[in-house]
């Protein structure tokens, strides 16, 4: 029998749904928390997951005794022109404000404020919405002709699904995509780039120079699945969210920084 367990947060979306199934067929527990937080009796569970968004994440997972994986904020801003094709930039929302030229701005792993493009840094949210010294990746931007998402494990791409062609929801598995070596070989360049052992990466090819680049990385444990196959997904998902002990010395540089959660 299998001691895992997987948790949801309260409102289960699809990929969650999925998540949850391809679970089941696995003999592990699913649960879902109503409340944001954990009842006493499943604090520190052995051998718990997590499928949630970023703010119930921070709510829960320290008291399920959780780790979860994220690539660190500034990656896309570190990694080579070729592999990006465009100017990253990783700064504060306060710097960003100063802005005179629009930009496609976005917090790199919260959705504290909407990632879009901003005409300029003063329609970016204000110190009353936003505290000043919030991360944030400030980007040229571009326009990407169709973007992929792809679960990574060890490097490997283990799923992957087409999701946007030009603007537009578009989702099809990456293997019956027509574009699908080109998706696997751009992904094979990125397996040297510094990312933890369970990540997503979302790749494009940019409408005005038909160059492959990378998009953004997003949490495992907080992505839509888009057309991903999910027990596939739920490898990555598994390895990206546990217990915080078994995580090896190379992934605890990418542990998300969790709050300290009181309570009463």
């Amino acid at each position: 029998m299998n001691a895992r367990t997987l948790f949801l947060s309260p409102r289960v979306t699809a990929t969650g749904h999925a998540l949850a199934d391809a679970a089941r067929r696995r003999a592990m527990g699913v649960e879902v928390l109503r409340e944001w937080r954990v009842p006493e009796e499943r604090r520190a569970a052995p051998g718990a997951a997590l499928y949630a968004g970023p703010l119930f994440a921070d709510a829960v997972a320290a008291e399920l005794g959780l780790g979860l994986l994220e690539a660190a904020p500034d990656w896309p801003a570190r990694l080579p022109y070729e592999l990006t094709h465009r100017e990253i930039e990783f700064s504060t929302v306060a710097e960003a404000r100063q802005l005179r030229r629009p930009a496609f701005v976005k917090p790199p792993n919260d959705k504290s404020f909407p990632a879009r493009v901003y005409p300029d840094g003063s329609r970016l949210p204000g110190p009353d919405a936003v505290d000043d010294g919030t991360p944030v990746l400030v980007s040229d931007i571009v326009t990407f002709a169709v973007e992929y998402r792809l679960f990574l494990l060890d490097g490997e791409v283990r799923t992957g699904s087409r999701y946007l062609t030009h603007g537009e929801l578009d989702v099809a598995p990456l293997d019956e995509d027509p574009r699908c070596a080109e998706v696997l070989a751009f992904a094979d360049r990125l397996a040297s780039e510094h990312l933890p052992s369970a990540v997503v990466v979302d790749v494009g090819l940019l409408s005005e120079s038909s160059e492959w680049a990378v998009v953004e990385a997003n949490a495992a444990w907080a992505s839509g699945h888009y057309a991903c196959d999910a027990a596939a997904a739920l490898d990555v998902v598994l390895r990206a969210a546990r217990t915080e002990g078994e995580f090896g010395a190379a992934d605890r540089a990418f542990l998300r920084p969790l709050p300290e959660v009181v309570r009463d």
